[in-house]
């Protein structure tokens, strides 16, 4: 029996644990954000994102050109909400896009929250 790491699927490639992705770290100024809050990209929507951005902050930025709330980027980069959140507070915090939460976007009606969160899960 050998010790090395047994590989399932050779055409799997490395895994990246999500943890690594925000270097171990599992709070942010991004901890507060909502699954429904808004997510809009600050930078200029006809420009491409910086190189000095990694791979899933490169996709938050894309997908964010259009708003879209924290659950749905979670799904759209099928990453656990705790990293989305980790990723959005250091985005924010460095200026490259805003965060609207719904509270702050005027009343509601909670039929129409309950509706927003219905569909979040099912897109889970």
């Amino acid at each position: 029996m050998s010790d090395s790491p047994q590989w399932f699927d050779e055409e799997a490639g490395p895994v990246v644990r999500p943890y690594a992705l925000i270097r171990g770290r599992t709070r942010s100024s991004g901890d507060a954000f909502d699954l429904v809050a808004t997510v809009r990209a600050v930078a200029d929507p006809e420009g491409e994102p910086g190189d000095d951005l990694g791979p899933e902050q490169q996709q938050i930025l894309r997908a964010a050109r259009n708003p879209i709330s924290v659950a749905d980027l979670a799904v759209e980069l099928d990453l656990p909400v705790g990293v989305i959140r980790v990723l959005l507070g250091d985005m924010r915090d460095h200026g490259l896009i805003s965060v609207t939460s719904p509270s702050a976007g005027g009343s509601r009606s909670n039929e129409r929250i309950l509706k927003e969160v219905i569909n979040g899960l099912r897109a889970l």
